[in-house]
Order: C-alpha cells, then structure tokens, then sequence
C-alpha cells in the first residue's frame, strides 16, 4: 500500500519537510503514512497568517460563510469511503463506525453553516434602571479572534468538525494540531476548507507534540483554546493558557444505571452498544454499570449472552463489532488494570483476553463485583470493558454516580418517573439520558461536562457563542 503523506498547513500553505511522524494502522502495527512534522516556529508563522485571515473573515457575509461550509459539506460527501478508509487505518475503529462519522462530521458542518445566520443579539432596557433613562442598548456577537483547536485520536474527523466549523462560522481563523496519532484526516478535512473557499491565511494545521500544543496555548495572539482529551492534560492547558476563552471537553468513567422496573432488554443491548464503540475508546464510553441487586442476575446473564454475539478483529471487515485499540501500551495499562480488579475481588465473568495474534485487540471484556477502589471504576479506562456494580436504592446508585471526579453524561433505565427526576436534579454531570445509554449524542445539542469533565459545551450553536464577544452598543438620545 502506498504511503498516505501529509503536510503541515500555515496559512493555506502546504509545507512538506524531512522529519515527519509515523503513522501506524493499530490493528497491524504496520506504517501507513506520515505527517510533516512542524514547530512552534510554525505556530508564530501561523498565527501571524491568520490576523490577516481574520480581517478577512470580518468580510465575509454570513451568506457567504454559510454557503462556504455547505460546500465543505459537499465536498465531505463526495470524499466519505476513502476518508472512512483512512480513519480505519489511522485509528483501527470498524469500516462501519468510520463512514458513521464522516456522516456525522458531514451534519456537524451543516448545522454550523446554518448557524451563520443566528448569530444575533438582543435588545436591553437600558432605562430599567434609573441612570438608563434616555437611553437604548443592544449588543451583538463579533469574532473572538484566532481560534487554537487540538483535537484527540478517536474522532479525528468529527471532534475536528467540531471545532473548525464553528471557527469559521463565526468569523474565527483557526489553528489546528490534530493528535499525532492521527494526523492525517484531520489534514484532509482543513483542505477541503481551503478547497471550499475559506481565505488561506485562516486556515492552519500544524502536526507536532507537547512543544507544539504549548506554542498555541500559550501565544498571546490566540484568543480561543478549544481541547479534547484527557482531564490530566486539560489541567496543564489551563495552567498554560492564560486570560484566554477555554472549551474542554475531556474525560469520563460514564455510568448506567439499571432500575429495577428497566427494560432490561433494552438496557442490555444499549449497554453493550455503548460499552464497545471505537473498542471503548469514547469519552462517553459505558464503563460503570449498576444495576438493582433485584434484577442484576437477570441483567449479568444476558450481558454476557449479547456481548458473546460481537465479532473482534479486523476493523476493515464489514461485519466486525468491536476493532482494535489505538496501540501497545494502552492495551498493557488496560491489562494491568483488569488484573488489579480482579485481585481486588473482582471477576472477569467474560473476555478479559488479549488475542495471541492480534497483539491490539482485547477481547469485549465484563467485570462483575467490581469494587469502589479499582481503577476500573474510578478512572477514565477508555477501552473495551464494561464493569458491573449492584446497588439496593437509587440513592445509593446516585451516590455512586456522583463519587467521581468525572461528570460527562449518565444514562439512566427507569419507568419511574421520579427516580428519572432524581438524577435529573441531582446527578453531577453535564447530560442525563433516561432509557438511553451516556454515549448517546447529538452532533448540535450542547456537549459537555462538569468536574473533570470539561468547561463550556460543544455544539455548534454553542461553540460559537464560545468563539465570539458580545459588543454592547448604547445611544443617548434624550
């Protein structure tokens, strides 16, 4: 197979150089392209490139901005089996789940497009306070300024969709670092924003490392940081960034909870749904289940029953479930945690195995009993492992819901309607989802945690209001 090779992008410039990063398909562990690598000399470049961009941003109409991501859209499409190939190589996600998020990315551009046209404002009673009299206000949204978008391996071309289309949507130029483990689709999609027809010096993507990250977060140029990833490396942007407008979306350990009235049918295939997507490799991944010690047995029995239905493997197969994880040494944390589970008491009641031959794909794995103190269930696993609790009362599922340092999203199986409004009120997470899984999202609903789960929300409605200011504008007319 020939080498997919890649540039970095400085103001719509392609710059290839010798020293570039390796990519590699995780299911094999084989070379499949590289990426240019760049430098935080490259983001200095970049960001002066991009004040010019902005001011040309500034020109476009929202028409013109929209009509723009629709061909972005268009364009995306038109590109979707070859792009999805290249997910599946730089990721090791399933053929299937690869085209579902090139279709995904493909509506996350749409909807920003339309919100070019409701960013609006608001008209204020200046005059409901005493010293306001004679006078009318208003504000309205204008750009932030330069838009710094690091985005993470498991959605590269969805959670990239999510933070530069909203950019461009409100008149933001953007600087992207895609994961370095999956630099290339990424790239792909930032030129066909070029190819669409936004203004090149708005348009960057340099590949690079921590030095890379750092440049951007910490230039006083960017105005925006929008990051996706883990709680330990938010922390350090955080630290790093400054008087800057920060976006987090980061990590969760997201729970079920399987009420004793459940449709345990549906809960089991929705959790099993949830638990193995991207080989568990999603923020919103189902982790911690627990369920009614009334109906756990019931529940336990057909968990295994319908997690022995899925097919592991090759993630180029059309009919595989559940493909291989991002690379070596997270299938040997992932192994280790399994056995301090274990050693702490609980059982692996299916899976568990690493494939002989298939050094990157852990088998769908369940753990019953799992204790409190296990990694497991207190950290972000973010592999192919679900784990199972049994609880006596809804408040002590809420209780353990909420004994986490994490707050993403919960999904919740019940028909009573006031255990549904018990965690509504009182889970601390950003989304509840009744009889719905918590790796349930939609691609224009706002996306986000509390805790160390993240800042502000995702969304393109809602991401926007994050790239842009409210100017408030009075007139004295009295």
């Amino acid at each position: 197979m020939e080498l997919i090779k890649k540039p970095i992008i400085i103001g719509g410039e392609k710059i290839y150089r010798d020293k570039v990063i390796d990519v590699i398909y995780p299911y094999t562990q084989k070379k499949i392209g590289e990426a240019t690598e760049g430098t935080p000399e490259d983001v200095d470049r970049a960001v002066k490139k991009a004040k010019i961009g902005l001011e040309k941003l500034k020109k476009l109409t929202a028409y013109e901005k929209y009509k723009i991501l629709m061909k972005v859209a268009e364009l995306l499409e038109k590109r979707k089996e070859d792009l999805a190939k290249t997910i599946v190589l730089e990721v090791g996600k399933t053929i299937r789940e690869a085209r579902t998020e090139v279709d995904r990315a493909v509506q996350t551009i749409t909807i920003s497009a339309e919100e070019t046209k409701r960013i609006d404002g608001k008209y204020i009673q200046i005059d409901a306070v005493p010293n306001g009299k004679g006078k009318k206000g208003f504000y309205y949204r204008v750009p932030a300024g330069i838009v710094a978008a690091i985005t993470p391996f498991n959605f590269p071309v969805n959670l990239t969709a999510h933070k530069i289309a909203p950019s461009i949507a409100a008149g933001c130029p953007f600087i992207l670092k895609p994961s370095e483990r999956t630099p290339l689709s990424p790239t792909i999609l930032a030129e066909l924003f070029l190819e669409a027809g936004v203004p090149e010096e708005a348009v960057s993507v340099i590949h690079g490392y921590a030095e890379v990250g750092k440049a951007m977060t910490t230039h006083p140029d960017v105005r925006v940081v929008s990051f996706t990833g883990s709680l330990k490396v938010g922390e350090i942007i955080a630290k790093q960034a400054g008087l800057k407008k920060l976006v987090m979306e980061l990590g969760s350990n997201s729970a079920v909870v399987v009420d004793k009235d459940a449709n345990l049918e549906v809960a089991v295939k929705k959790t099993v749904q949830g638990g193995f997507a991207v080989a568990g490799q999603v923020c919103i991944s189902v982790q911690r289940v627990l369920v009614h010690h009334e109906v756990a047995d019931k529940f336990e029995e057909m968990l295994k029953e319908e997690v022995a239905k899925l097919k592991f493997g090759n993630p180029m197969e059309e009919d595989t479930d559940v493909g291989p994880i991002i690379a070596v040494d997270e299938v040997n944390r992932i192994q280790s945690w399994i056995d301090e589970a274990v050693k702490k008491g609980a059982k692996v009641v299916k899976g568990g195995v690493v494939s002989a031959k298939e050094k990157t794909v852990i088998q769908p794995t369940v753990v019953s009993n799992i204790p409190e103190d296990a990694k497991l269930f207190y950290e972000e696993a973010f592999a192919p492992v679900i784990t199972v609790k049994r609880f006596k009362s809804m408040d002590e599922a809420l209780e353990l819901v909420n004994k986490s340092n994490y707050g993403l999203q919960v999904g919740v199986f019940t028909n009573n309607i006031k255990n549904a409004w018990k965690f509504i009120e009182n889970a601390e997470v950003g989304g509840v989802i009744i009889n719905d899984i918590p790796t349930f999202r939609a691609d224009h609903m706002p996306y986000g945690g509390v805790k160390g789960s993240g800042i502000g929300r995702e969304g393109p409605k809602f991401a926007i209001e994050d790239y842009t200011e409210i100017k408030m504008i009075i007139f004295d007319i009295s």
